[in-house]
């Protein structure tokens, strides 16, 4: 896919999850998503690249409301919503081509406004490395239906520090550009692994 549809674009959960489910009709087996987020972890600079290892689910609507779809359970279990197979192949692969890569919780929250330093503050106390306003639903989808999922989040940007940095639409691609061949060499590498 190229991009996706977000919920901040006034689209229900269940168009933002579509995809998800016709990947699962097609056999997929294996998700890989990505995003761009801002990072609230003291060590995270930006451009760095961060392996989603857990999430953190804020978004007002739950992609499994409703009727439940027999892809799954009514209530899936999501003890590892990222494999832990796969975050390793990610580790190992980073490490062989020196690309520096970091672990950390990815919290969803719904958009479109960026953070203000107060919640950039409670995400990262609540447990969270970086935010980002998309891959929680897909996510959620994707394990609903049994598909092994791997994430990477591009930080593009920092908050939640005792300096507040402001930040635009446009700092946050030209960041995200910047990192993405990083991205891309890890997870080609993985798919010729796999």
């Amino acid at each position: 896919m190229k991009g996706r549809f977000h919920y901040y674009e006034g689209y229900g959960m269940k168009e933002v999850t579509f995809p998800i489910r016709i990947m699962h009709e097609l056999g997929i087996e294996t998700l890989f998503v990505s995003n761009a987020s801002g990072g609230m972890n003291p060590e995270f600079k930006v451009g760095d690249l961060m392996i989603i290892t857990d999430h953190i689910n804020f978004f007002p609507e739950h992609p499994l409301h409703g009727k439940n779809f027999p892809t799954g359970p009514r209530f899936p279990d999501m003890h590892e919503p990222y494999d832990h197979k796969l975050i390793k192949m990610a580790d190992d692969i980073a490490k062989e081509k020196n690309i520096r890569v970091l672990h950390g919780v990815y919290t969803g929250v719904q958009g479109p406004t960026f953070e203000t330093p107060a919640e950039y503050k409670m995400y990262r106390i609540l447990g969270g490395d970086a935010v980002g306003m998309s891959t929680v639903p897909e996510v959620i989808v994707a394990r609903h239906s049994g598909i092994k999922v791997f994430g990477i989040s591009v930080i593009t940007d920092l908050g939640g520090f005792d300096v507040p940095v402001e930040v635009s639409h446009e700092e946050v691609q030209e960041a995200a550009n910047a990192a993405q061949p990083l991205m891309t060499e890890i997870m080609r590498e993985m798919i010729k692994r796999s």
